[in-house]
């Protein structure tokens, strides 16, 4: 069956990659409908996107035919999914706040459909605060984004806010389609711990790492999309916790531990987080006071959560997933540590240097009783869609 989608092209000067856009859409057999907004026509015409599309283009609320024919209702409701591409910061800031002035705006409100929007504008707007606050927002509503990227851009600055190219946001838009009305991943749970651990030295004071929780946060929100049940345990971050999953926030590694323990059974177990190896064996009670001489802290070995998980003899999960941060000897490492903790898959990275840590992108090598796959560096979302995709392949099998 065709996939259907509908293409929103609001105006921007990335309005005329929609072309190619449509072009692409129609090679991998996708019927696809365009709403051209009217800042829109100022870039590209509805004649051009209309002989590419091989359908009607839309662009009035109060065309008298259009709504006997095909009223914003039905346009809401006949796709898969509605793209808006490009996507102004003005139609984010409508889809925000409710706004329904337009056709487009209107149908994004009456939709039931998932919606995604690839962003296009200059760098400043794209970082301007209340851009921020409304993608933000909408991030919390559901809404899916594709990009924007970095680079040079039509008004000679450079910077956030490009428009994705156009086969990612075919691959990337397909892709959504075909998980979300699947869910391949419906009938399995799974737990995934990120962020840091902190260990408190006094009542104000503590020992953590510099862990983001982005790799974490991105493993769940995607193992949620595939329709697993997905509870994330996770560390102190500045995340907002992903759409649809189970959130446990904790602070020290036995915190996590406990909640680890209290969501098992589960079928899949990934260990994404950077636990504390060390807690301070007496926790003062009071802060600690400068006194010029040098501060001892002793120091004692933390739970193993991935160990405890990976060789308990009842409610193992029937895939255990580690993660290994290391800054040398990679391989070896990991290699160890697959085979010491119990995990089916080490999910291995090379933090040193500061390249991994707090940034969007990882670089990773899979490990297996199967062998070693190396993958290339790729965003941390796209590093999740991957490991998801493995744990879709693995029960499917």
């Amino acid at each position: 069956m065709k996939k259907k989608i509908l293409l929103i092209i609001t105006g921007g000067i990335a309005a005329y990659k929609s072309l190619d856009l449509i072009r692409k859409f129609r090679e991998e057999g996708c019927d696809i409908t365009c709403i051209l907004t009217k800042s829109g026509s100022e870039f590209v015409t509805p004649l051009s996107i209309e002989s590419l599309s091989e359908n009607r283009v839309y662009t009035d609320l109060f065309n008298l035919t259009d709504e006997h024919q095909m009223g914003h209702i039905q346009l809401a409701r006949m796709a898969d999914v509605l793209l808006v591409a490009p996507a102004t910061a003005n139609i984010i800031s409508k889809i925000t706040h409710g706004i329904a002035d337009d056709l487009a705006s209107t149908v994004l409100k009456a939709t039931n459909k998932p919606v995604i929007i690839a962003p296009a504008m200059n760098v400043q707007m794209w970082l301007n605060e209340s851009t921020q606050r409304n993608i933000k927002i909408l991030k919390n509503d559901g809404i899916n984004f594709i990009g924007p990227e970095s680079g040079s851009m039509a008004c000679g600055e450079y910077g956030e806010g490009r428009l994705s190219e156009t086969n990612k946001i075919v691959d990337e838009t397909l892709d959504f389609i075909k998980t979300y009305y699947s869910k391949p991943l419906k009938n399995l749970s799974a737990i995934v711990t990120a962020g840091p651990t902190q260990e408190m030295i006094d009542p104000i004071r503590f020992i953590s790492n510099e862990s983001s929780g982005k790799q974490g946060y991105a493993i769940a929100n995607r193992l949620s999309q595939l329709g697993a049940k997905t509870t994330l345990i996770s560390g102190p971050t500045h995340l907002e916790p992903p759409i649809g999953c189970n959130f446990v926030k904790v602070r020290s590694a036995n915190e996590m531990l406990i909640a680890c323990e209290n969501n098992l059974p589960s079928d899949i177990a990934i260990c994404a987080a950077a636990v504390g190896d060390f807690r301070v064996e007496k926790l003062n009670s009071e802060k600690i006071k400068k006194t010029g001489n040098v501060l001892n802290l002793e120091l004692s070995e933390n739970v193993d959560i991935l160990k405890s998980i990976g060789t308990r003899n009842s409610k193992r999960p029937k895939l255990v997933i580690g993660f290994a941060a290391e800054t040398s000897n990679l391989i070896d490492n990991a290699t160890i540590k697959l085979n010491s903790k119990g995990s089916d898959w080490i999910v291995a990275n090379d933090v040193s240097g500061g390249k991994v840590i707090g940034k969007n992108h990882n670089e990773i090598c899979l490990l297996s009783n199967h062998g070693i796959e190396n993958w290339p560096k790729m965003t941390k979302s796209e590093v999740a869609n991957k490991l998801s995709q493995r744990i879709v392949d693995h029960f499917s099998h």
